[in-house]
């Protein structure tokens, strides 16, 4: 998929706006981060394949899902240059599609909280490690540019630091839509992204 056959930061800018479902439950992406592979020490790449990370290295537009902290899914899309590994987390998602579902997936909650942070986001959609490696051209898991008739979301986008590292942790390779309600929390932007 040439959209992400390219540098993996880029990717993570473009994907601002982007319209993500799985099933029927989705919305737009407001919020990323950029994972360079192995010239990133927070990478999950970093040291080279593993059965966890060998999708990072595999065919762009793919997806990476993991397990985190023993009760969190993260989910990510495959994107590098030929030749190299990368990947972005989504981090956050304006809900717009099946909330009803979303809202039993994930329990009392409100709708700020819904899909802001990549564990809540996968619980409102139904991310697990079963997704892992599979294409995003085609399924039940999607990523497309927003659909005619969907307003675009509010916020500018920014880029900031990326948010819970302890590695690589200042690199400003997160990218949000500063002032919308749906991003989570994070160290405010470093500069305003055209």
């Amino acid at each position: 998929m040439p959209f992400y056959l390219r540098e993996t930061a880029q990717v993570a800018r473009d994907l601002l706006g982007a319209w993500l479902t799985h099933g029927q439950a989705g919305g737009v992406v407001v919020e990323t981060e950029a994972y360079l592979g192995s010239e990133d020490p927070a990478s999950h790449a970093f040291r080279g394949p593993t059965p966890r990370s060998r999708v990072m290295f595999g065919e762009p537009g793919r997806v990476y899902v993991y397990f985190i902290y023993g009760n969190h899914h993260c989910f990510n899309v495959v994107a590098h240059p030929p030749g190299r590994a990368g990947a972005v987390l989504i981090r956050a998602l304006e809900p717009r599609l099946g909330l009803d579902l979303m809202k039993a997936r994930r329990g009392p909650c409100s709708l700020r909280d819904l899909t802001r942070g990549p564990g809540r986001l996968c619980q409102a959609l139904g991310i697990d490690r079963a997704l892992n490696g599979v294409c995003l051209a085609g399924g039940d898991l999607r990523c497309s540019p927003l659909p005619w008739g969907q307003p675009a979301p509010t916020g500018r986008p920014c880029r900031g630091p990326r948010v819970g590292l302890t590695r690589a942790r200042h690199e400003p390779l997160r990218f949000f839509l500063e002032g919308n309600p749906h991003v989570s929390r994070g160290p405010r932007a470093v500069s305003e992204v055209p």
